[in-house]
């Protein structure tokens, strides 16, 4: 009896083995998969936007889309996770194992419970080793941009483009960058407009880069122009500032290129300071509930595949999955908008989609399998 019973625990346990391998190899495969389609997307498109610009140059805007793709990924990495489960089902199912698995006495959740396991150590590594890694190419990724994109940048609004205002011992200047560092205090392509004090406007500079220092940016690449169009350049050029760099994090910074490990300490320098962390508190604690998330598109992956690859409804069960992915997504972008916002509390609105989507798949789940 005690022989059997470790036969059955050791087969159980190659059997876990072998789901989870094979809900592995499909996640990884839709993961690499629309990584190739979102570098390329993202590099033809960037070509596109900058190949009449004096300062493109191709290899440079492929580079630059290399290292920005691993942070477009994390976005889509929950659609591998949804996708790759149920064509995970749907082989296991094609291939008679399921069936097979159901004779044997097996339910549903025990083939579930390994493919939840697996998603969960991807969560995991994703949020502790492969965000850091994003959040660094994201960084470079927006200084080869603005490199590409050049001066000519500086008149475009969307994208990484970013404008302040700041009030100096010199009078005030509204400062134009179109690209900035991870913490915010070194910008790329930048364009300061300078008034005197009584808000009449006095010259221009436009630098290659600006680093916050004590009380001043430090300008490097200096064209300057007077109120009459006049130029004249200096390599370098301190513009007096009274930002402190935890005010310019804040008004500069994007939560999404800070990294996993330096999220929380970007939190308390804000809160310490009286300024609203929200955008910051935020992203960390949907990085903390992403294994959640991913687990729940495996628990609506089974709830849409399991009961309709018995009745052969292959079609419906994609169409069923790409419905609930979607309908999650969008659940997730507006909980996430209110979140910046401040309108929620950032735990709540990190971790209710994730906690509901899983409700809903177990429930769905339960409803499948035991009526």
């Amino acid at each position: 009896m005690s022989a059997l019973g470790v036969s059955g625990i050791g087969t159980g346990r190659v059997l876990a083995v072998y789901i989870g391998m094979t809900f592995l190899r499909w996640i990884v495969g839709f993961f690499v998969l629309g990584t190739f389609i979102i570098f390329l997307a993202d590099a033809v498109e960037l070509i596109r936007r900058t190949v009449d610009r004096d300062t493109f140059s191709a290899a440079t805007a492929v580079l630059a889309s290399f290292y920005k793709t691993p942070s477009l990924t994390e976005e889509f990495l929950p659609f591998a996770v949804l996708f790759g489960a149920i064509f995970a089902f749907l082989a296991l199912n094609r291939r008679l194992e399921l069936a097979v698995m159901r004779g044997a006495g097996i339910s549903a959740w025990q083939f579930v419970a390994p493919a939840v396991l697996v998603v969960a150590g991807i969560g995991i590594v994703t949020t502790t080793l492969y965000n850091p890694i994003s959040a660094a190419g994201r960084e470079r990724s927006d200084e080869l941009v603005a490199q590409v994109r050049g001066k000519e940048a500086l008149t475009l609004t969307g994208g990484s483009s970013i404008w302040f205002r700041q009030d100096g011992s010199d009078g005030p200047s509204i400062m134009h960058a179109g690209a900035a560092s991870a913490d915010g205090l070194t910008l790329y392509n930048v364009e300061a407009h300078l008034f005197d004090r009584q808000e009449h406007f006095i010259g221009r500079l436009e630098a290659d880069t600006a680093t916050l220092g004590d009380g001043a940016w430090r300008m490097l690449g200096v064209a300057r122009y007077d109120a009459d169009g006049n130029r004249t350049e200096d390599l370098i050029v301190d513009l007096p500032t009274a930002l402190t760099p935890i005010e310019v994090r804040e008004a500069v910074a994007r939560p999404d290129a800070i990294s996993f490990w330096n999220l929380p300490a970007a939190v308390q320098l804000a809160e310490r300071a009286g300024l609203p962390a929200h955008r910051f508190a935020l992203q960390y604690q949907m990085l903390l509930a992403r294994p959640l998330l991913l687990s729940a598109m495996v628990l609506i992956a089974a709830s849409v595949s399991l009961r309709m690859v018995r009745l052969g409804g292959v079609t419906r069960a994609v169409v069923g999955g790409v419905v609930a992915g979607f309908t999650l997504y969008i659940a997730s972008a507006v909980a996430s908008d209110l979140g910046e916002a401040g309108a929620v509390p950032p735990l709540l609105a990190a971790w209710m989609p994730g906690l509901a989507a899983t409700l809903f798949g177990a429930t769905a789940l339960l409803y499948s399998e035991d009526g």
